[in-house]
C-alpha cells in the first residue's frame, strides 16, 4: 500500500517526541484494533467506555507501523517493542494531524450537516464524485469530536474529493469541527426535530447546524434546502457569516437546484433537474422522497465542486442505501413466495420516522401481502416526546400498515395513540418484540424496522436475515455497504 503519511511528517504534524526508530511512513491511521491494517498507525484514544493505551499491544500484534501515545501512559504501560510518537493528549495530536492534513489537502472539500440525511447525503456524494475523481470520504457515521478529525487525518494529500459529515446534539460543537474541515462547500441537508431534548425550538437546532458557515472557505459556498422552513433564518445566517455565494435545492420554484419532474418507484426514481441552464437526468438507485431530496443536494454540490453533473447524475444509478438506513433484503419464506425487509434501525425522529413510513407505503405488495410497520422509541426529545410519539399516528395510519409492533417506553405513547384499524402491539423493548415479529411474519409481507440506533431494533433486522435466507433478487441489495 501507498503511504499515507511520512513518519518525521507526522510527529512534525503533532509536535510528537519520537521514541525509538520509526519507519519511513505509515499507509493509515487507526484508533481500533479491531480493524487496525498493517503499517498503520496507531492512536491511543481515551473514549468514554475505553483507553487506547490498554491495546498497545493488541496494535502491536495487529502490525501496527507506530504508535501514538499520551506522555502521562508512559510509565504504566512499560517497555513497548515497537516505535513511538509522544504527545501530551493523543486526542489533540489527533486533531494536529488532520489540522495539517487539511492544510496540504488539494482537493475540493465538502461538509456535509443536517438533523436528517447526513450519513445518505455523504455516502450519495462518494457515489457521484467517485465517477468524476479520486474521493475520499468519512467512514460509517464518524461525524464528532474524534471522527471528523480521524477522517482528516486519513485524507490523502492528492484525492479529488474529500466529504466530511458533520454532527452535533448541543450547540457550539459544530463550530470547532468546520473550523478544522475548513470546507469549500457546506451543505445543510434539512432541519427537523432530532435532539429536541437539548434545544428550546425548531430555530435553536437550526441556528446550531448553521455554525458550519462560519468555517466556509473564503469564495466558499452554502448549499440549502428550499423547501425547507427554516431556509430563510439558515440564508441570512450564510449571508451574516460572510459566504459570498448562497445555493439552494429542492421543490421550490427558485430553487437554483429544481426538482423539474419525479417518477418514484419501488426499488429507485427518476428525475429530472433544473440546473445551470440545462435539464440532467437521473435514477436514483434508492427508493423514496427523501431520497430524491437527496440527491438534488448532491448534484448541487458536485455542480459546485466543479464536477460534471450528468457523470455524476449518471452514477447515482449505482448507489444502494446503507445498512440501517433504508438497505433493502429480500428474504425466502419456507412457506414460498419473499419478505421484503427495510432496514432503517440506524436512527429516528419524527422527520426520518415519516420518510421511512413512506418508503413502506410506497412498496409493491404481492396479494396476501401486508404492510407491516416495526418502530422503536425516537431518543432525545426531551419534553416533547410523548407528543411527537403520538403524532406518528396519522403517518402509520397513511402509510396503510396492516400491522404494528411497538418496542420501548417511548412507543407507548404511540400504542395508545393509534386509532382502530392497523393491528397494533407494543412490548417493552426490542428482546420482548423479536419473538412476537419472527411469528408474525409470512410470505408478502414488507417489514420496516425502525427506531433509534441505542433502542437495539437492529437486532430484530439480524434476527429476520439470520431466519430467513437471502432470495436471489436480493443480492444486489446487500452489495453496498
Amino acid at each position: 500500500m501507498s503511504i499515507l503519511w511520512r513518519s518525521q511528517a507526522l510527529a512534525g504534524a503533532m509536535n510528537g517526541r519520537p521514541v525509538g526508530t520509526l519507519p519511513q511512513g505509515v499507509t493509515g491511521i487507526s484508533i481500533d484494533t479491531r480493524t487496525l491494517k498493517p503499517g498503520e498507525a496507531f492512536f491511543a484514544i481515551k473514549g468514554e467506555q475505553f483507553d487506547g493505551h490498554d491495546f498497545a499491544t493488541a496494535a502491536i500484534k495487529a502490525g501496527a507501523g507506530l504508535l501514538v501515545v499520551a506522555e502521562g501512559k508512559l510509565p504504566a504501560m512499560g517497555r513497548i517493542a515497537a516505535p513511538l510518537i509522544v504527545v501530551p493528549d493523543v486526542l489533540q495530536a489527533l486533531e494536529a494531524t488532520g489540522i495539517a492534513a487539511r492544510a496540504r489537502a488539494k482537493g475540493k472539500i465538502i461538509a456535509v450537516t443536517g438533523s436528517v440525511g447526513k450519513t445518505t447525503t455523504k455516502e450519495a456524494l462518494r457515489c457521484a464524485l467517485g465517477a468524476v475523481g479520486t474521493v475520499h470520504a468519512s467512514d460509517q457515521s464518524f461525524n464528532n469530536h474524534w471522527g471528523v478529525p480521524l477522517t482528516l487525518a486519513r485524507m490523502p494529500e492528492d484525492c479529488d474529493y474529500a466529504v466530511f459529515e458533520i454532527g452535533m446534539n448541543h450547540p457550539g460543537e459544530i463550530r470547532q469541527l468546520v473550523k478544522f474541515v475548513r470546507p469549500h462547500i457546506a451543505l445543510i441537508t434539512a432541519i427537523a426535530p432530532a435532539h429536541l431534548g437539548f434545544f428550546k425550538s425548531m430555530e435553536e437546532i437550526a441556528r446550531a447546524k448553521a455554525e458550519i458557515f462560519e468555517g466556509i472557505e473564503r469564495g466558499g459556498h452554502a448549499l440549502l434546502n428550499r423547501d425547507d422552513r427554516q431556509w430563510k433564518l439558515l440564508e441570512k445566517a450564510a449571508r451574516d457569516a460572510g459566504v459570498e455565494h448562497v445555493w439552494s435545492f429542492g421543490e421550490h420554484a427558485r430553487a437554483t437546484f429544481r426538482l423539474a419532474s419525479c417518477e418514484l418507484g419501488g426499488e429507485s426514481s427518476r428525475i429530472t433537474v433544473k440546473m445551470a441552464g440545462q435539464e440532467i437526468a437521473a435514477t436514483v438507485g434508492a427508493p423514496g422522497r427523501h431520497m430524491v431530496q437527496n440527491a438534488l443536494a448532491v448534484l448541487g454540490a458536485a455542480y459546485l465542486a466543479g464536477a460534471d453533473a450528468s457523470k455524476a447524475a449518471a452514477a447515482l444509478s449505482g448507489f444502494q442505501a446503507e445498512k440501517g438506513r433504508g438497505r433493502r433484503y429480500v428474504l425466502s419464506h419456507p412457506a414460498g413466495g419473499q419478505i421484503v425487509l427495510i432496514d432503517e434501525s440506524y436512527n429516528a425522529n419524527p422527520a426520518s420516522m415519516k420518510a421511512a413510513l413512506q418508503l413502506l407505503r410506497s412498496a409493491d405488495l404481492p396479494e396476501g401481502g401486508r404492510r407491516i410497520a416495526v418502530l422503536g422509541d425516537m431518543l432525545e426529545l426531551g419534553v416533547h416526546s410523548q407528543k411527537l410519539h403520538e403524532a406518528l399516528a396519522k403517518p402509520v395510519v397513511d402509510a396503510k400498515a396492516d400491522v404494528v409492533l411497538l418496542g420501548g417506553a417511548e412507543m407507548q405513547a404511540l400504542a395508545a395513540a393509534m386509532p382502530q384499524g392497523p393491528a397494533t402491539q407494543h412490548r417493552t423493548s426490542a428482546e420482548e418484540l423479536k419473538p412476537l415479529l419472527l411469528e408474525t411474519v409470512r410470505p408478502g409481507d414488507v417489514v420496516m424496522i425502525k427506531s433509534s440506533k441505542s433502542i437495539g431494533f437492529s437486532k430484530l433486522v439480524e434476527a429476520l436475515v439470520a431466519k430467513y435466507p437471502a432470495a436471489a433478487a436480493s443480492v444486489r441489495a446487500n452489495e453496498h455497504v
